[in-house]
């Protein structure tokens, strides 16, 4: 079982929050965790050098907005039926979301960020971004993101595995057994082949074989079961599956055909320029997944049980 003990569940109480709930819940009750409801209190009034945004009372103004938070939880909390759940309610003031968010999380030492997202497209999301990428980029902890048009209930029965070889994708995979183990629920390994991309274990081939897809399909798929026995973790049913396509977008549409309760993707299976101007793959899965997201670290602090 993963080792979480404090949950934080980011709200700002809009519908695509509201569906992050129940997920955060779950998941503090199954662990025995503290749930920390947190909503981030922003006033652009705090820039005194922007008179567009210019309250003549802000803090009369925080104090409203905070006393507003503080009942709307409450009465949240008190709908959720969480009779062995501890809920702690929080409202901290910030300049923006995100970084409330990250602070929070780093000061409890929160073991999981719970949040949701818009799911917003086009030009504007490629400008602004979203607090949940933010969050999902900075974060030195394991995020689950929720999207609004997500149907979840919490109980996760198909969990998908998206993996690209690398050690980040093996700890997504130690994540999912721990998580599947704990559900009861199926794992769906994942590799994408990716036309131009080929791992080092593909090889040695002949350049004939190099567009031999059967082939290349039967090393990738023996690469899943080996990595299935290989990477630590209680033994889940599991099935691997390899496609050739674009990754994210391959990921998505396996999640949505699988009927997958839930995505575990690794975050940073790429750096450098390439990861600035493109994006990460699972920036991508979080942005048009529509079923629950966790992402996790190669780096900072881990759920997996020790030893």
């Amino acid at each position: 079982m993963l080792d979480i003990n404090r949950v934080v569940y980011a709200t700002d109480f809009s519908p695509c929050s509201e569906k992050a709930f129940p997920i955060a819940v779950q998941m503090a009750a199954r662990h025995g965790a503290a749930l920390h409801m947190l909503h981030a209190v922003v006033l652009h009034a705090d820039d005194p050098h922007d008179p567009a945004h210019h309250f003549p009372e802000p803090d009369e103004l925080y104090e409203r907005l905070r006393s507003t938070a503080e009942e709307r939880m409450a009465s949240r909390a008190e709908d959720g039926g969480m009779p062995d759940v501890e809920v702690v309610q929080a409202q901290v003031r910030g300049i923006a979301p995100a970084p409330v968010i990250l602070e929070y999380a780093q000061e409890l030492d929160a073991d999981l960020i719970v949040l949701g997202t818009h799911g917003r497209r086009g030009l504007r999301h490629l400008l602004l971004g979203s607090v949940a990428e933010e969050v999902v980029r900075l974060a030195d902890r394991p995020v689950l993101v929720v999207q609004e048009d997500c149907a979840a209930s919490g109980s996760f029965e198909r969990i998908l595995v998206p993996l690209d070889y690398s050690k980040s994708s093996d700890s997504a995979l130690a994540y999912a057994k721990q998580i599947g183990a704990t559900e009861g629920a199926e794992l769906h390994l994942l590799h994408v082949l990716e036309v131009g991309a080929y791992p080092d274990f593909y090889f040695p081939v002949q350049a004939a074989q190099m567009f031999d897809m059967p082939e290349l399909k039967r090393r990738a798929l023996d690469n899943l079961n080996d990595r299935l026995q290989r990477v630590e973790g209680p033994d889940v049913e599991a099935q691997v599956h390899v496609e050739l396509g674009h990754p994210a977008q391959t990921i998505v549409d396996r999640a949505e055909s699988l009927g997958a309760d839930l995505t575990v993707i690794a975050s940073h299976g790429r750096t450098g320029l390439e990861r600035a101007l493109l994006g990460s793959v699972a920036a991508a899965v979080v942005r048009g997944s529509k079923s629950p997201v966790m992402i996790v670290k190669p780096f900072g602090k881990t759920l997996l049980p020790s030893g």
